[in-house]
């Protein structure tokens, strides 16, 4: 029975036609995609929004497609082929656009988007140890239903949590496991494809001269010309193909002649097509379904570190390595560890790295190599540590630590591309590969062409292949930064000939190394691959320029695409010399990031934003499935907006201003979920708040944002405002004027707010000479009018400990809502009050403690970008969400609890996004465990409520959407309750169903458990 992608059952369509937006197609294509909406279900995109958004991937490069076809099924994609043949225009299939080499982008090109809709798991036969897929399934989600049967696909690139299996075909991935497992090829058996005119074909072993083989040639057709041709060629070419492939465990350049022909188990001489599109990068046809072979997963791992204090030293320890049972061997320098310890989100992971580390070998060994992990480990423990050549080993024997290192190496590409400045590590080179016994010379002479250029680069990957991820650090806006990395590939394309090694041992050879392939293959095997393509794809019209190309006068002869021709690594840059961007002067301060366009462009395109397991970002996303939702979309867009590839006003436009801002929720979690930073929610305030400049604000934005002053007077009216929204047709006039959604509960509020059930308690009952810490307890919004119990139970939590508490009368609201409805003056009131109210007593000795987890981040960060000086910064650092006060300075130590450390309720505990953006939302599971219960802190994303976003008519079937990820995790926990510091979280899962009650916040479950 075929099964979905995670998210492919809970798809919510976003998109301008369903928001209600116009979406014009580019009059150039506008005839081309009528013709496909008449013969395709699917979506078919050919506005100049769609264009921008499929322009680019993970690489360097950037060219406009004509338009973007998801296809929902085989017909589609057949259809799409059919269409694009008769109005002559290229076809590029495309999985998650994270390629690093080009080769999913191309100028007038029809991409299929097969991650939309084709995302079946479509079989697995775990006794045959074969699964089958769709082209859209992320190797993750193949994965995860593998490992149900102790299986697993075998090559793992780093991007597995969103690349395609398919996506990772085309391009012949593989990962840090190559030195155990090599990579696709070995692992591709059958494939059903789709050729450039639309012939279906199914490719699979195909004994040679058997009863099925004369069957094939003997039916005629292009079926049969393709075997006779492969077959010639590769009979033809034997001695070149001998001498021009090299000796690797990966080479992925060029077509894989070397490969199609092969014996099988059996002794017999098989042919295997599939072969041949494995690494074809979508140039010879479609692939629709493709069977793939697996692997027994391992029990147990483990993991040992080796620290070197030269570059070198590691390099000529790899092929040491090698003679020990590893399975993989790894590679990190010092850049990369540097670039991860100025990181938010992996400081932690690179925390216990000794200082004076130049580079380190990352080893593993798992179970099905070896029985003894720690005699193993002793072992090259002797090898490296005792002789001197490392200094330093770490070992991991848990799953939990081996994870925090594994998640540093897989960081490495996307943190270089944080680098600050427009200098950057750009992948280009980076994928070379030769036998590791080379690498020490290698790298003494590839540094040598980088002095010779004038600049350096950072080193990584897997060395245990011989596959240095090197990455030259350049200036691509301006021409001589784009001549050098010319010069350099010319270099080093060399120089890896001298080596006996390949231009790609991974990534592939897309828009960055195709220029190069005639000097590795020769004239003969160029010419094979020339006929090749010719065999497959007549008229060249399938993902055109990559692999493999022609001379221009040939193009033109044949009337092939212009990009077939002549393919030169400098064109197509995403950042060329004739690139400028707008730096707009911002109402918020930029300075850290460089800039706000520099914020924008630090979108790598990596797409780690389109996982939709695990991490906060991107929660749009994870319920729409459509890229514009994805961070890497909306900083496409805004990349576009400042740097004029949109028209001026296009930014202010309802469209943009809704479906590229309006459907962010300002989660945060891309700050610390996007390896290089890309903090949209901040970038969307900004752009907001022009907009209010521009264009002025409606009255739903105006009263959210003011929505602590319409609380004041909900309260001051309770309980009778509270009876007003239940008058019959209340809540249809306030949808219909208001735009306030009536199926959405609405807070409650109380006349007996906290602040006065504080003042009528007598204030604090610890006193401030006897306490041992005092703090200022903040009167949130929602805690004073609407839940006042939660504040109650953070004093009675704080004084448990001896501490004084003060609520002062005297604070503003601490402006979040504005902040995140682009109202940025009046934020900055709220700040400059608060800051200079609380200033005075943080310098004093307080704390400012908050119940609400969104006002806390506020006076963490945001205050920072909307005030200058010693004393926001001395606030800001005095600043703690209530349970991250306590677990900080162990509080609750102190304190009596009725029940031992996690021996009582079980509890699913769902973080805050703004808090797990500060990597600051694990103190509650800590100061909760020790006081009683048994704590599932749930790995989800944002709830979906987000403040307003969950009220707002038009959001609120999105808001569910997002809002039931949540509720099936917390089904999933089987915990007997569930508790949530958010006030947003909580009203999402009180909202759930008519039988759901708002969790309470962990603080008050802390104050239960009080003795």
């Amino acid at each position: 029975m075929a099964t979905h992608g995670p998210s492919s059952d809970r798809r919510w369509e976003t998109s301008a036609a369903s928001l209600g937006h116009d979406r014009s197609d580019v009059p150039e294509y506008r005839a081309l995609a009528s013709d496909l909406r008449d013969r395709v279900a699917g979506e078919v995109q050919f506005d100049e929004y769609a264009q921008v958004l499929y322009a680019t991937d993970g690489s360097i490069y950037q060219a406009r497609p004509a338009g973007v076809v998801c296809p929902r099924d085989v017909d589609d994609v057949v259809a799409t082929h059919e269409v694009a043949a008769e109005h002559e225009v290229p076809v590029l299939p495309r999985g998650t656009g994270s390629s690093l080499a080009g080769q999913s982008v191309g100028p007038g090109c029809v991409v299929l988007d097969m991650t939309v809709h084709m995302d079946d798991i479509v079989d697995v036969d775990p006794d045959g140890k074969r699964a089958t897929v769709q082209p859209g399934v992320v190797q993750d989600h193949l994965d995860a239903r593998l490992a149900e049967d102790g299986l697993k696909f075998a090559p793992d690139p780093a991007s597995s949590g969103r690349a395609t299996v398919v996506g990772g075909i085309g391009n012949n991935s593989t990962g840090a496991h190559s030195v155990r497992y090599g990579i696709t090829d070995a692992y591709t058996e059958e494939l059903q494809v789709v050729l450039a005119d639309g012939t279906r074909m199914h490719t699979r072993e195909v004994v040679i001269d058997s009863a099925e083989h004369e069957a094939i040639i003997d039916g005629g057709g292009h079926e049969a010309e393709l075997y006779r041709i492969v077959e010639g060629l590769v009979e033809d070419n034997d001695a070149e193909i001998a001498k021009k492939y090299p000796n690797l465990k990966r080479s992925v350049s060029g077509y894989n002649l070397h490969k199609v022909i092969y014996e099988n188990e059996d002794g017999e001489e098989v042919i295997n097509l599939s072969k041949l599109f494995v690494g074809a990068e979508g140039t010879l046809g479609t692939i629709v379904e493709a069977t793939v072979s697996l692997v027994t997963k391992p029990e147990e791992t483990a993991l040992a570190l080796y620290c070197f204090d030269d570059l070198v030293d590691a390099m000529e320890a790899v092929p040491v390595a090698l003679n020990y049972p590893v399975s993989a061997v790894e590679l990190m320098d010092d850049e990369v560890f540097r670039l991860a310890r100025e990181s938010t989100e992996y400081a932690q992971y690179e925390e216990p790295i000794p200082d004076g580390t130049a580079a380190a070998l990352m080893l593993e060994w798992d179970s099905e190599l070896v029985d003894d992990f720690e005699g193993a480990v002793a072992d090259t423990n002797a090898e490296f540590v005792d002789s001197g050549a490392a200094f330093d080993v770490l070992e991991a024997y848990t799953d939990e630590a081996q994870g925090k290192l594994w998640k540093l190496r897989k960081a490495a590409i996307p943190l270089l591309m944080s680098l600050e400045g427009d200098p950057k590590p750009y992948p280009f080179i980076e994928d070379a590969t030769v036998p590791p016994e080379e690498l020490a010379e290698y790298v003494q002479e590839f540094e040598e062409v980088l002095e010779r250029h004038g600049t350096s680069a950072a080193y990584f990957a897997h060395a245990g292949s011989g596959t240095l991820h090197i990455r030259p650090i350049l200036n691509l806006k301006q021409e001589d930064g784009i001549e050098t990395m010319h010069s350099i590939t010319d270099d080093v394309t060399d120089l890896v000939l001298e080596h006996f090694g390949a231009f790609s041992g991974e990534h592939g050879d897309g828009l960055a190394r195709t220029e190069f392939n005639p000097k590795m293959y020769g004239p003969d095997l160029w010419g094979a691959f020339q006929e090749l393509k010719s065999a497959f794809d007549p008229e060249w019209r399938m993902n055109p320029g990559k692999v493999v190309y022609v001379d221009a006068e040939t193009a033109d002869e044949r009337g092939y695409p212009d990009s077939a021709a002549d393919t030169d690594m400098r064109e197509n840059l995403r950042y060329g010399a004739q690139y400028q961007s707008i730096e707009p002067q911002t109402a918020i301060d930029f300075d850290d990031e460089g800039g706000f366009a520099h914020l924008v462009e630090l979108c790598n395109g990596c797409g780690t934003c389109r996982e939709t397991e695990g991490d906060v970002m991107c929660p749009t996303y994870r319920a729409s499935g459509e890229e514009i939702q994805a961070t890497r979309g909306r900083a496409n867009m805004l990349r576009a907006a400042i740097s004029g590839e949109l028209s001026e006003d296009q930014i202010h436009s309802e469209r943009f201003q809704e479906e590229v801002l309006g459907l962010c929720v300002g989660c945060k979690g891309c700050m610390s979920d996007c390896p290089t930073g890309v903090d949209l929610a901040k970038l969307k305030a900004e752009v907001k708040h022009e907009h209010h400049q521009e264009e002025g604000a409606g009255l739903r934005e105006r009263l959210f944002a003011d929505i602590d002053t319409a609380s004041r007077i909900g309260s001051a009216l309770a309980p009778v405002a509270n009876a007003a929204t239940k008058v019959p047709g209340a809540r249809t006039v306030m949808e219909k004027t208001l735009g306030i959604a009536a199926d959405r509960e609405l807070p409650t509020f109380t006349r007996d707010t906290f602040r006065k059930r504080f003042e009528r308690r007598g204030g604090a009952q610890v006193s401030e000479a006897d306490a041992d810490a005092k703090v200022v307890l903040f009167p949130d919004t929602y805690t004073n009018y609407s839940m006042p119990d939660a504040g109650m139970a953070a004093v009675e939590v704080l004084e448990a400990a001896n501490v004084h508490v003060r609520v002062p009368d005297d604070l503003s609201a601490s402006g979040r809502a504005a902040f995140s409805g682009g109202f940025l003056e009046k934020a900055r009131d709220c700040a400059r009050e608060n800051v200079d109210a609380l200033a005075p007593l943080v310098a004093d000795g307080y704390s400012v403690v908050f119940v609400e987890p969104s006002d806390a981040v506020m006076f963490q960060d945001e205050y920072l970008d909307l005030l200058d000086g010693d004393e926001v910064e001395a606030v800001s650092a005095a600043s703690y969400g209530v349970l991250e006060y306590v677990d900080t300075h162990r509080l609750d130590e102190a304190m009596a609890f009725a029940a031992e450390p996690e021996s009582g309720e079980s509890l699913a505990y769902h973080g805050h996004c703004n808090q797990k953006s500060m990597n600051k939302d694990h103190h509650a599971v800590g100061v909760l465990r020790r006081s009683g219960y048994r704590v599932d802190p749930l790995d989800t994303s944002c709830c979906g409520m987000a403040g307003s976003f969950g009220y707002e008519a038009e959001h609120y079937d999105l808001s569910k959407a997002i809002g039931s990820m949540l509720f099936e995790a917390v089904d999933d926990s089987g915990a007997e309750a569930v508790t949530a510091p958010g006030a947003s979280c909580r009203s999402q899962l009180g909202d759930r169903d008519d039988d759901s009650e708002e969790p309470p916040h962990p603080v008050e479950k802390v104050a239960a458990a009080l003795q």
